[in-house]
């Protein structure tokens, strides 16, 4: 059995090689968004009550799939919707 010798040199290479793999797996895949998103992920990334969410699905404001009893709504239109919605302002604070 063999002993090998690990120095401070041999790890620190290792700690720049390790961060640069994890730059570039970062690079490559920065945030994925998932496409579909259930009810509780809606609520909670618009902040909204289940109440509101459900007025939001019977005024056909936000388009949803429902499989099994499980509603999935598309991360694409709730997009939509929140540009859609959008107000721009007017700054008027220092003129």
């Amino acid at each position: 059995m063999a002993i090998e010798v690990i120095t401070r040199e041999d790890l620190n290479e290792f700690r720049i090689l390790l961060l640069s793999d994890l730059k570039e797996l970062l690079k490559v895949n920065p945030q994925q968004t998932k496409q579909w998103l259930k009810s509780g992920e809606v609520r909670k990334l618009l902040n909204i009550s289940p109440g509101t969410l459900q007025t939001l699905r019977i005024n056909k404001t936000l388009t949803y799939t429902k499989i099994g009893g499980i509603l999935y709504y598309d991360n694409a239109d709730i997009d939509k919707l929140l540009s859609a919605n959008k107000v721009t302002a007017n700054p008027t604070l220092f003129k």
